[in-house]
């Protein structure tokens, strides 16, 4: 048997402290929209950057939107991507339409950028007739076959290892067709995440079995309202990937060229490797964890404060503009239609009935067996009987 570790020797006793070996910060793009002296722009066409920024300022405007939505008591619940949209649309830009997509529940940019509308955001979060999801998830938990986005699930980093396994499948599948790998899998999750079992085995099983995907954590500073300080002691998230034996990059999340950049480097390397990547990405959460959140209780309104001033869409913006590639005109413009037609789609989808209730016993059995017919027989009884009290139980 081999052992797989350094070969170095020591003869009397030395221990290595995580915070001797610090992972430095990829920084390309200032917060006044100026590059960093010796920094190098990643290669971006002008039509990409300004797809990604709609994409960001889509995002803030569907997530204000929906939480003023949420008050109002017209849907149930909300999860923002405030202050995330570089990380998560810088990051989806660089993937392929074809790579799969393990989310959280905080990428509606990637989402948005891979042609998710307004519309079907809306049928997710109004649980309508209409929704992919045949209305039997709670909000913001999105799924689209179509777009190569697997279906969001509540429990914290179960997609984790799914995406390793699914990266698994897409290497068998290659080694059969002869060559590398022509897909990855993209597998989002925040620092909160990374303190379930499931991260840990997920990771080993990617870095063991050479599974071309690449984990993009979202260290936002909070799990919660558990500050990281609270969460670990090493040096980040990044460090972890260095135990596993991982290529692993951290970055400014808030700065969507070094976001873009460390992404396709990652992406190369999963498909022309067969080797997993951990990309940390720095950021904060602007808004509160949900709609059920009061951030105030935990944190104080000068670091709210702070890390505004380093709002990644207002740097994106600053950046088009000394370029040239974006104006003030086509920014008012963008904006008022965007909150158009978040509205327009959101009145429009209220309008629609829910899903009958015999689907919540479909696609599982090819005959729903009679103890499932008998109780969704008893439960439209009852809704019949107090329709005043169902609304949404019309046309049962």
């Amino acid at each position: 048997m081999t052992m797989k570790h350094s070969k170095r020797s020591v003869h009397r006793p030395q221990f290595i402290s995580g915070s001797e070996l610090p992972i430095p910060t990829l920084e390309i793009l200032r917060a006044d929209g100026s590059l960093y002296e010796g920094a190098e722009e990643p290669e971006l066409s002008r039509d990409l950057a300004v797809r990604i920024y709609r994409t960001m300022i889509f995002t803030r405007i569907l997530d204000e939107r929906m939480t003023s939505a949420q008050r109002q008591g017209r849907l149930s619940f909300y999860l923002t991507c405030a202050g995330e949209e570089a990380a998560v649309a810088g990051s989806v830009a660089a993937f392929d339409p074809g790579d799969m997509i393990m989310g959280q529940y905080r990428e509606q940019a990637a989402l948005r950028f891979r042609g998710f509308s307004a519309r079907q955001f809306m049928t997710q979060l109004l649980s309508t007739r209409n929704d992919l999801g045949k209305g039997r998830q709670m909000p913001v938990h999105y799924g689209t076959r179509e777009l190569n986005f697997m279906t969001i699930s509540s429990p914290l980093a179960t997609q984790i290892p799914q995406a390793a396994g699914y990266a698994y499948g897409q290497r068998l599948d290659a080694g059969k067709a002869g060559g590398g790998a022509s897909h990855c899998t993209l597998c989002y999750y925040g620092d909160g995440a990374a303190s379930e079992g499931d991260f840990h085995a997920g990771m080993n099983m990617a870095a063991v079995l050479k599974c071309p995907v690449v984990f993009f954590c979202r260290n936002n500073g909070y799990a919660i309202s558990t500050p990281t300080a609270e969460q670990y002691a090493g040096d980040g998230i990044a460090s972890r990937g260095v135990g596993y034996g991982m290529q692993t990059i951290r970055v400014d999340g808030n700065d969507l060229l070094a976001v873009y950049a460390a992404s396709v480097a990652a992406r190369r390397i999963a498909v022309e490797s067969f080797e997993p990547v951990l990309i940390e990405a720095m950021s904060y959460r602007l808004g509160a964890h949900s709609t059920s959140d009061d951030p105030s209780g935990y944190r104080s309104r000068e670091e709210e404060d702070r890390w505004r001033e380093m709002d990644p869409i207002a740097r994106m913006r600053l950046w088009l503009y000394a370029r040239d590639w974006w104006s003030e005109g086509e920014e008012k413009a963008a904006l008022e239609s965007y909150r158009g037609e978040v509205l327009s789609e959101l009145k429009a989808e209220e309008k629609e009935p829910k899903p009958p209730l015999a689907a919540l016993v479909e696609d599982v059995y090819d005959t729903p067996p009679w103890h499932l017919r008998e109780q969704i027989e008893a439960l439209s009884e009852h809704v019949r009987r107090h329709a005043e009290h169902y609304p949404a139980g019309k046309g049962v």
